[in-house]
Order: C-alpha cells, then structure tokens, then sequence
C-alpha cells in the first residue's frame, strides 16, 4: 500500500482490491478533539461520502465505485480511475471540458448536493468520460446560497490555476451549468456569487 496523498483530514493510499488498483482513503483522528467526538465526527463523515458517492451515480454523474466502508477504522475502499487530471490538461482541453464540469456541477446542485471541493484537481478524464472525486466535503443541502459558494470556489480555482483561460472557462462553466439547472436558477445563482464577491472574504476575480 503506498500513499499518494496527504490531507488535513485525511490520506489517500494506492492499494488493490480483487487483484484490482484500488484507493483506501482513511479518515485522520485529531488529537485536539475529545476522543469520542472525533470517532462520531469521522464515522459520520466516513458514511457520509460514501452514500453521497454512491448516490450521484443515480443522477448520471460518473464516480467511483465503493467497494467497502470500515467505519470501525474510518476508511472508504473505492475504485482507482485510471486517467488525466483536468488540471494536467491543455488549456483548450480544459476550456472544452467545462462546458461537462457545468453540466455535472449542475446535476449535483439541481438534487440537493454540494461537493464543497470544486477544484480541476477532483476531476478525472477517463476512457472519454469525466469522473468527479473527493466528496470529503461534499453535503446535503439545497441553500442557494451553499451553491453559491460551491460555484465560487471552482471560479476561484481557475482563476489561480488557470488564470490565463479563466474568461473562455467559466463562460463554458455557465453554459454547462444551466443546461443542467436552467436560466432562471443559473441567473440567481451567479447574482449569489458576486454577492459573496462582494463581501470582502474573497477578491473579486472577474
């Protein structure tokens, strides 16, 4: 088993299931939390991504497969996509691509979940398809403004990441995205963004 990822909550191994590539993400206990409420906290968190993973599959957006769920050790046993990171992608890929990240973004908000990690690094491009990972962050929750703040930080994202394409793919974003959600709500949706633009937590990036 090696580790291919460090996260503040927790790490992701490369290992193998069945004699297949698999990837074990393994929730981290915090010590400055009472023992107890952090073993509730990360079985919660724990059960919690691996439903919602499960459950996005229902609304046609690809993810992996859960194999198996240890809530004794806090771990998700899951399928290993084998393909390229959006972010590793040329920049007409990536500006192409976003109309798709819309569209699943979209599908995601228009069920009642947010991924609350939206970055081109949790997106995989695999055998022609887009698969969506990590919902480490991800929740139930159909507040417009949780949505808002989901489409933010994925406008953020390209904004660092790729800033030099940032007009052309979050154009693309939006496209995508009301397709899946339709004008009206897309229209309220980027009105909640440049409200939270506006606050001053964030810098104003178009």
């Amino acid at each position: 088993m090696d580790l291919i990822k460090k996260g503040a909550e927790a790490d992701i191994f490369l290992t193998d299931w069945d004699g297949k590539k698999a990837i074990l993400k393994a929730r981290k206990k915090k010590n400055y939390r009472n023992h107890i409420l952090d073993e509730k906290i990360r079985k919660q968190r724990t059960i919690r991504e691996s439903q919602i993973i499960s459950d996005v599959k229902s609304f046609g957006i690809s993810t992996p497969l859960v194999y198996f769920v240890d809530t004794k050790k806090f771990t998700i046993l899951m399928q290993h996509i084998s393909g390229t990171l959006v972010r590793d992608m040329s920049k007409s890929k990536i500006i192409e691509l976003c109309i798709e990240i819309g569209k699943i973004v979209g599908l995601l908000h228009k069920n009642g979940i947010i991924h609350g990690d939206l970055t081109t690094s949790n997106f995989i491009f695999s055998k022609k398809s887009l698969f969506l990972i990590d919902f480490g962050l991800a929740s139930r929750t159909a507040k417009l403004d949780d949505h808002g703040v989901d489409l933010r930080l994925f406008k953020e994202i390209l904004n660092s990441a790729h800033a030099d394409i940032i007009d052309k793919a979050w154009s693309n974003f939006l496209k995508g995205y009301t397709k899946s959600v339709g004008q009206k709500y897309c229209k309220k949706i980027i009105d909640k963004v440049s409200i939270i633009e506006s606050r001053g937590r964030y810098a104003n990036v178009v």
